[in-house]
């Protein structure tokens, strides 16, 4: 054989090998699905793209990727595309799930083992399961307050004090779960229920609201505004707010005595999507007590499996969310959405003017 020959065969051997582990590594990634998810952007989506879905990805060769957005947001987006659903599970406000599922927008969540482990207040309708607990209250500015010499606020009560005259900021009811439960806890100050919300909104504009420097559409500006000085008070969320203080923010959260207001964050599998089979594995993988933990150690998101094993100060946050739990209040979500466009306009006008 001519060392012409040998030259030759060397480099049709290389490119043979060559060309057999691309089209491995090409059928490999055929294989590999991608599926959907629509959440809350920022740390939510960092905590679980980081630290939660990849053990799920790895075990069931998938790419998860977070559409980003508020529960409004995100089921505008399930709305638009419900006959060919374009994201596999989605995870909004427990307000906004009971919405969804009333729209025919989230099918019949499967029987699984875990889900047994689930309290019954982390399950809406057969067809939704919590995510993550919240708890909304009263955050304060903790530098704001000291320098001034104000007490510790105590009360829902507290956002009418007169002393907090364009220091307070709400978020906008019709866009926000934390605007909603100010709202609700106020009217019950004032005698009403989620069946008459008519003290609130007649009270809300001589009390509350001379003291509202801004009604905002989400809370990402609310820092912002405390660290300019602008924001002594306002509607926040237990989770949130221990999130801030990891930061060095001079944020404190309260759980009024009137009791702090419940809020889930919960997921559903969307109908008519390509991947239902995947994605009912999701939901099922994210109430896992591993899935729960790596949560809250990462992110701060409060389990709603009671298995879920924590220690440290994850543990710490926990055992002080479920001290507030025993007082905290639940929305009566059937009621409230029944009338919540009405009160939506109600609020445009007379509020949020």
């Amino acid at each position: 054989m001519s060392s012409w020959t040998t030259t030759l065969k060397t480099p049709v051997r290389a490119i043979a090998l060559m060309a057999s582990v691309v089209a491995a590594a090409s059928a490999v990634q055929a294989q590999t699905k991608t599926i959907y998810i629509g959440m809350n952007g920022g740390n939510m989506e960092r905590t679980y793209s980081q630290f939660v879905f990849p053990a799920f990805e790895k075990a069931n060769n998938v790419k998860v990727v977070v559409v980003p957005g508020t529960s409004t947001d995100i089921l505008a987006k399930a709305q638009a595309s419900k006959d060919k659903a374009q994201m596999q599970v989605m995870t909004l406000d427990d307000g906004v799930m009971y919405r969804a599922i009333s729209m025919g927008l989230c099918e019949k969540l499967k029987p699984a083992a875990g889900y047994s482990e689930i309290p019954d207040i982390a399950k809406i309708k057969d067809s939704a399961i919590g995510l993550s607990m919240g708890l909304t209250g009263l955050a304060y500015n903790t530098k704001m307050f000291a320098d001034k010499g104000w007490a510790a606020p105590t009360s829902w009560n507290d956002l009418a004090d007169p002393k907090l005259k364009g220091k307070v900021v709400v978020q906008s009811m019709p866009a926000s779960s934390f605007g909603l439960h100010a709202f609700l806890m106020f009217n019950r100050l004032k005698g009403g229920n989620e069946k008459n919300v008519d003290p609130a909104f007649k009270a809300w504009p001589t009390t509350i609201g001379p003291n509202v420097i801004e009604y905002i559409p989400n809370s990402s500006k609310v820092v912002e505004m405390m660290q300019a000085g602008d924001a002594a008070i306002f509607p926040y969320t237990l989770t949130q707010a221990e999130l801030m203080k990891s930061k060095g923010i001079p944020m404190e959260y309260v759980a009024p005595k009137e009791g702090a207001v419940v809020l889930m964050t919960a997921m559903c599998v969307l109908n008519n999507n390509a991947e239902s089979e995947l994605a009912q594995k999701l939901v099922e993988y994210l109430v896992s007590p591993e899935a729960q933990a790596l949560a809250m150690e990462n992110g701060s998101y409060n389990p709603v499996n009671p298995k879920t094993k924590l220690q440290g100060k994850p543990a710490e946050e926990q055992n002080k969310m479920n001290a507030i739990l025993k007082n905290a209040v639940a929305v009566d979500w059937d009621v409230v959405n029944a009338d919540r466009p009405e009160w939506n306009k109600r609020w445009n006008r007379t509020v949020e003017r």
